[in-house]
Protein backbone atom coordinates (compact mmCIF):
# COMPACT_ATOMS: atom_id res chain seq x y z
CA UNK A 1 0.00 0.00 0.00
CA UNK A 2 1.03 3.42 -0.84
CA UNK A 3 1.67 6.19 1.43
CA UNK A 4 -0.60 8.77 1.40
CA UNK A 5 -1.18 12.33 2.58
CA UNK A 6 -4.10 12.74 4.65
CA UNK A 7 -5.50 16.04 5.89
CA UNK A 8 -5.72 16.12 9.68
CA UNK A 9 -8.84 17.04 11.59
CA UNK A 10 -8.33 20.44 13.79
CA UNK A 11 -6.37 20.40 16.34
CA UNK A 12 -6.85 21.91 20.21
CA UNK A 13 -3.38 23.15 20.05
CA UNK A 14 -3.50 25.00 16.56
CA UNK A 15 -5.19 28.62 16.64
CA UNK A 16 -7.25 29.25 13.59
CA UNK A 17 -8.70 31.81 11.34
CA UNK A 18 -11.79 32.27 9.56
CA UNK A 19 -10.38 32.57 5.83
CA UNK A 20 -11.83 35.94 4.38
CA UNK A 21 -15.75 35.96 4.05
CA UNK A 22 -15.82 32.34 4.11
CA UNK A 23 -16.67 30.07 7.11
CA UNK A 24 -13.37 27.95 6.41
CA UNK A 25 -10.54 27.93 9.39
CA UNK A 26 -7.46 27.97 8.64
CA UNK A 27 -4.53 27.17 10.76
CA UNK A 28 -2.15 30.48 11.82
CA UNK A 29 1.00 27.82 11.06
CA UNK A 30 1.34 26.69 7.05
CA UNK A 31 3.25 24.24 5.69
CA UNK A 32 5.80 25.31 3.17
CA UNK A 33 6.22 22.94 0.80
CA UNK A 34 8.98 23.93 -1.66
CA UNK A 35 11.26 21.19 0.31
CA UNK A 36 9.22 18.44 -1.01
CA UNK A 37 10.18 19.69 -4.75
CA UNK A 38 13.25 17.75 -4.64
CA UNK A 39 15.62 19.19 -7.48
CA UNK A 40 17.16 22.84 -6.39
CA UNK A 41 15.88 22.00 -3.10
CA UNK A 42 17.64 18.87 -2.13
CA UNK A 43 16.12 15.43 -2.99
CA UNK A 44 13.50 14.58 -0.38
CA UNK A 45 12.49 10.70 -0.87
CA UNK A 46 8.52 10.73 -1.49
CA UNK A 47 7.92 8.33 1.83
CA UNK A 48 10.19 11.02 3.76
CA UNK A 49 7.54 13.81 2.11
CA UNK A 50 4.65 11.92 2.83
CA UNK A 51 5.66 11.69 6.54
CA UNK A 52 6.67 15.48 6.89
CA UNK A 53 3.04 16.54 5.44
CA UNK A 54 1.04 13.83 8.06
CA UNK A 55 3.17 15.22 10.66
CA UNK A 56 2.27 18.62 9.77
CA UNK A 57 -1.56 17.68 9.22
CA UNK A 58 -1.38 15.73 12.64
CA UNK A 59 -0.09 18.90 14.56
CA UNK A 60 -3.48 20.70 12.96
CA UNK A 61 -1.94 22.29 10.05
CA UNK A 62 -3.88 22.82 7.15
CA UNK A 63 -2.86 25.46 5.31
CA UNK A 64 -0.16 24.39 2.73
CA UNK A 65 1.97 26.82 0.24
CA UNK A 66 2.77 25.61 -3.06
CA UNK A 67 3.53 26.29 -6.39
CA UNK A 68 3.69 24.55 -9.78
CA UNK A 69 7.47 24.93 -9.97
CA UNK A 70 8.08 23.23 -6.52
CA UNK A 71 9.68 20.83 -8.64
CA UNK A 72 8.23 20.82 -11.77
CA UNK A 73 4.86 20.31 -9.66
CA UNK A 74 6.23 17.04 -7.84
CA UNK A 75 5.54 19.18 -4.46
CA UNK A 76 1.87 19.87 -5.80
CA UNK A 77 1.66 15.92 -6.50
CA UNK A 78 2.57 14.83 -3.08
CA UNK A 79 0.06 17.06 -1.86
CA UNK A 80 -2.56 16.19 -4.20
Amino acid sequence: MKNTFRLGRLSKLMKYRILGKTSYKVSEIGFGSWSLGGADWGNMPETQAITVLNKAADLGVNFIDTADVYGDGRSEKLIG
